[in-house]
């Protein structure tokens, strides 16, 4: 059944959109930072919001971290719906979230260590500002994204079955982890929109909290790797499967918007440039390379459906993304053996710095890509 993508509609708040547009961080890189933005001081024990009452239509969160620990910034809607969200924002650093809002009651939250559901407040947004009219391009551009979507889950789910088969069988050498991977490392600029499922299948024992159950791919690549034996991990290799057959029916109905879809990418390509090319997603494995390429192919997808509404607004930036894309693509390319990647560690660290460099080259443009859709 096609999905008819409209804005969104919550009671008691009428239609809104949105449209996200997140500075690029880092010391000395402070992003621009709109006149009229409402100023937010995030400490590690506070979150104070400059204006409790702010009018409806575009709002600019400039958020400014004065604690100790790296914090992020939320927005939610009643029913603690996530309207969206500011990641990785470094103590002394000030970082901008735009926001299109309809009238309404919602909340604001800062995460200092990134941990927990934040430190809360809430905010009234008074006004008839705050609704946008559709492009046709846009609805139709998330429709053929949705079902590329549905299209790397499907294949997800078909190649961690077989995956998971060796993986019960014992069969160390046949369980082909990297590969299994693949559709979900492509899909991650919209992983957050499937609710609890990223942590589910993609947790890194790095990232677990205290009394948190791991489970998912990475627990199963620490056995294949470390243990290099699979006893005792079967259930989690039926957990995995049935977290997946969960996300395949959570993409019929997840919140996908042109903006969404932009912002994700951009802001998977910066986790790619300053934690994955550490080595730290794949730990045990080293084959990092596989998911660089698969986030780097998810993003381009974005990009390649939103690339006529972005020519006809800003040739320039299409140009230079067209440049940047293919400049990441060639060089992952070096690095391929057989029918996927050398191991990670066997990339120097001169040549893991080439690869940050060129995805931060990549991901200072597709920043643009949000702002430039919805303007």
């Amino acid at each position: 059944m096609p999905v008819y993508v409209r804005p969104l509609i919550l009671p008691g708040l009428g239609a809104f959109t949105l449209a996200v547009v997140a500075g690029c961080g880092g010391a000395g890189d402070q992003p621009e930072i709109a006149a009229d933005a409402v100023s937010v001081t995030a400490t590690d024990t506070a979150c104070q919001v400059a204006k409790a009452r702010i009018p409806a239509g575009t709002v600019h969160f400039a958020v400014t971290n004065k604690g100790a620990k790296a914090t992020e910034f939320y927005v939610y809607a009643p029913g603690d719906r996530k309207v969206d969200e500011l990641h990785n924002v470094d103590p002394g650093d000030t970082e901008q979230l735009t926001v299109t809002l309809a009238a309404g009651s919602y909340q604001v939250a800062c995460k200092p260590g990134k941990q927990g559901d934040g430190i809360r407040q809430a905010i009234t947004v008074v006004g008839s500002g705050g609704t946008a009219a559709s492009d046709p391009r846009l609805a139709r551009v998330v429709d053929e994204y949705r079902t590329y979507v549905q299209q790397q889950v499907d294949a997800t789910l078909s190649a961690t079955q077989r995956f998971a088969a060796a993986v019960k069988a014992g069969d160390v050498a046949q369980a082909k982890y990297a590969p299994s991977r693949v559709g979900w490392e492509r899909v991650e600029p919209v992983a957050e929109s499937f609710g609890d499922i990223d942590p589910k299948v993609d947790l890194r024992e790095a990232d677990l909290e205290a009394g948190q159950q791991w489970t998912g791919w990475h627990r199963l690549e620490k056995a294949l790797w470390v243990k290099g034996a699979t006893a005792g991990e079967e259930r989690y290799a039926d957990q995995l499967l049935a977290d997946l057959r969960d996300l395949q029916q959570r993409v019929k109905t997840a919140e996908i918007t042109p903006t969404s879809m932009a912002n994700g990418a951009k802001e998977l390509l910066d986790e790619v440039a300053t934690g994955k090319v550490t080595g730290e997603e794949e730990a045990f494995s080293h084959t990092d390379l596989w998911d660089f390429a698969a986030n780097v192919e998810g993003a381009r997808k974005v990009y390649e459906l939103l690339k006529p509404v972005v020519q006809q607004k800003d040739a320039a930036l299409a140009q230079r993304l067209d440049a940047e894309f293919a400049k990441v693509e060639g060089l992952l390319a070096k690095y391929r053996s057989g029918d996927g990647y050398v191991s990670y560690d066997t990339v120097t660290e001169p040549q893991r710095k080439e690869l940050s460099d060129a995805v931060n080259g990549l991901a200072e443009p597709l920043s643009k890509l949000a702002g430039t859709v919805a303007g």
